[in-house]
């Protein structure tokens, strides 16, 4: 059964691998990835060596009118039948800042901006087009527990605030500091399992949605907007970690975001995927008021954006 699987985030790191497990495992699958221009074209080519099929489409998912364009090509693609039928969306792609001030175009926290929104937006203007069975994961981190035994203590824990406050700048105290910049990531984190929730309950039957934690996974490219030490440490000190249970080694970390992508770990729509399992996610991450909450507040923040061809999220 040919299908479309659309992914983010697939150029480094767990995505790149769970890219490339996801075409071996499955040769029925068209993969489209988004990505920026050139690397996304160079992507393309690298992923369609021997034969399969993957095709990208441009965007950078810090502008929400390019994550607009981008999903509007996408489904011209599908109705013009140049794509099988949309089976699969991966939401992998995550940024991490060293303060909480950098904004994107559309005026919000850059943070917030690309690991809620962006994908948000992906999932809403895609939502019509998925075909049951269909599986929509987005790539959660342990960070939102906010304690020592799951992030060693190098990621301070979510700050919840109203979305209004979170997605803008200067959120939280010192913003200008490393520390606000992590802790605009594992709140990120924490409202993107919020949403997945809610997806759970509001998309159409068959279509289900999964959170997905990769454990600490150093030596990917989330650092490299970090200083020189911190980079230098991600690349080489704390890889040796993954020798420990302290850590997750990249290739098994993709393999694991392939095979939750491709249904082969069960799981409940709205379930919580650490790893290879289904597990239950921190006590703080199942607050039904907030998750209705950020819904109605994402909802307002991309109903404006008006896509190509003049459609606008309703």
């Amino acid at each position: 059964m040919r299908r479309t699987i659309v992914m983010t985030g697939a150029t480094r790191g767990i995505g790149r691998v769970a890219a490339e497990y996801i075409l071996r495992r499955s040769p029925d699958v068209h993969l489209v990835v988004v990505a920026r221009g050139s690397s996304g074209a160079r992507l393309a080519v690298e992923l369609g060596a021997g034969g399969h099929a993957v095709s990208y489409v441009p965007a950078d998912l810090g502008s929400l009118q390019s994550v607009c364009s981008a999903a509007a090509e996408i489904r011209n693609r599908l109705e013009a039948g140049e794509l099988p039928p949309l089976r699969g969306f991966v939401g992998n792609a995550g940024v991490q800042y060293t303060n909480a001030l950098t904004e994107s175009p559309d005026g919000f926290e850059s943070t917030f901006a690309v690991n809620v929104l962006a994908h948000h937006l992906f999932v809403r203007l895609l939502q019509d087009r998925f075909i049951a069975p269909s599986r929509i994961v987005i790539t959660a981190s342990d960070t939102h527990f906010g304690d020592f035994k799951h992030n060693l203590g190098m990621v301070p824990g979510p700050v919840w605030k109203s979305p209004d406050v979170l997605a803008r700048t200067g959120a939280f105290p010192k913003p200008q500091s490393t520390a606000a910049g992590r802790t605009a990531y594992s709140t990120s984190k924490l409202a993107a399992i919020y949403l997945v929730h809610e997806y759970a309950r509001r998309l159409p039957a068959g279509v289900d949605a999964i959170a997905y934690n990769p454990g600490f996974v150093p030596g990917t490219g989330l650092a490299r907007n970090a200083d020189a030490v911190s980079r230098f440490a991600m690349r080489r000190v704390l890889p040796l970690l993954t020798l420990t249970p302290f850590a997750t080694s990249r290739d098994f970390a993709g393999r694991c975001l392939a095979d939750v992508a491709l249904g082969t770990v069960r799981a409940q729509t709205g379930s919580y995927v650490d790893r290879d399992r289904s597990a239950r996610s921190s006590e703080e991450s199942y607050d039904a008021r907030r998750e209705g909450e950020l819904w109605e507040a994402a909802e307002r923040f991309t109903r404006d954006i008006r896509c190509q061809g003049g459609s606008v999220l309703g």
